[in-house]
């Protein structure tokens, strides 16, 4: 069940290439995210919500230039559905508890899941583990 999400204050607090992403699924460009080249160990949350997404344990460089995982942190953690926007078919991802956009999943990652989570960085919060 997704968490009641109140989109006017959210406006006030995200930045815009946050809000774009998260409600408009919008992209940030490549090469331009706080977090594709992130190296440091920690968990990716949703940047609306808080709930934990993704961790640095299954982040890989896909050269793409967007953070790009090959598994959810849980897999309760996210959601898929089907977009057939731009032309062509991908499968949408989203924070299973406030329906925040993060990005996409296609079948062309590594072992072990062959899965490559294409993440936006505007749609993460990054917490850094403890040493």
């Amino acid at each position: 069940m997704s968490a009641r999400v109140d989109k006017g204050k959210l406006k006030e607090t995200l930045t815009p290439l946050q809000y774009d992403v998260c409600f408009n699924k919008g992209t940030e460009p490549s090469f331009t995210g706080a977090y594709w080249d992130n190296k440091e160990q920690g968990t990716y949350c949703c940047v609306v919500c808080d709930i934990p997404l993704f961790s640095s344990d299954t982040k890989y460089d896909s050269g793409t230039g967007w953070p790009s995982f090959w598994a959810p942190l849980k897999r309760e953690a996210v959601k898929e559905e089907t977009d057939r926007s731009h032309g062509m078919v991908r499968i949408d991802v989203q924070c299973a508890n406030c329906g925040a956009h993060l990005g996409h999943v296609f079948e062309d990652g590594p072992k072990p899941t062959g899965l490559r989570y294409c993440i936006n960085s505007a749609s993460f919060k990054f917490v850094k583990s403890n040493p």
